[in-house]
């Protein structure tokens, strides 16, 4: 399909393959990320567009936006654990700094990044967010981030659904083969993760990039302000 998609966190894990997935299905596709030689080899292996977009930041996140006229898809994949600290700080000052990183990177990101290409967004586009399960259990300051996702989403999607604009949350679940845990999951919590699920599988990126897909076609239309749980039954909802 001919359509615009723009992928924030698109050039690696979760993002890159819905970037890839938007391109197999022959759209023109944005991926951005803060790192200009992994955002310009990741572009050139999917043949989509790179740019260099650190979404936390509204004067980039603004000259992004200029970049695009009409979009039929955006992608809010920005996100993940905060770095530590260098432990300099007092504790309740490094406390502080993970909270703010958190809800920079996993809230905020979407926020400025959806706000500040909304006029470009027409009836029959879709807004669609990357969660969590740690928004549901032992997230700490990014399941607590992710949490809040849910919530602005469910107010941007009345704001935005009048005008024939969808806007969910894809709630992932683990997900193998990402970078998310920086090289720290141990062997152990990988299994005890894993059999969690109902199906004892861990989840892959593109089950992420296939429910991606599936909320933007026609057959999703009436479906709006939802939070999607992609785990496995890892979390169930009733």
């Amino acid at each position: 399909m001919n359509r615009t998609v723009l992928i924030t966190g698109g050039a690696s894990g979760i993002g890159r393959a819905v970037a890839q997935r938007f391109a197999a299905d022959q759209a023109e596709v944005f991926i951005t990320g803060r790192t200009p030689d992994t955002v310009e080899q990741t572009a050139k292996e999917l043949g989509v567009h790179g740019v260099v977009c650190d979404a936390t930041d509204p004067g980039q996140v603004e000259a992004l936006a200029a970049r695009l006229d009409e979009l039929d898809v955006l992608v809010n994949a920005a996100g993940g654990l905060p770095q530590t600290t260098s432990g300099e700080e007092s504790a309740l000052e490094a406390l502080l700094a993970q909270w703010h990183a958190s809800l920079a990177q996993n809230l905020l990101t979407a926020v400025l990044t959806t706000t500040s290409v909304q006029d470009k967004l027409t009836s029959g586009s879709s807004v669609i967010s990357i969660g969590s399960i740690g928004a549901e259990r032992r997230g700490g300051s990014y399941g607590a981030a992710k949490a809040a996702l849910g919530a602005w989403n469910a107010s941007l999607s009345a704001e935005l659904a009048p005008q024939g604009i969808t806007c969910n949350v894809i709630s992932a679940g683990y997900i193998a083969g990402t970078n998310f845990f920086h090289g720290q999951l141990s062997d152990e919590r990988h299994r005890a993760l894993v059999e969690e699920t109902h199906n004892k599988r861990p989840g892959t990126v593109g089950d992420i990039a296939e429910t991606a897909l599936f909320l933007a076609s026609p057959g999703a239309r009436h479906l709006t302000g939802q939070t999607i749980h992609v785990n496995g039954g890892a979390f169930t909802t009733r």
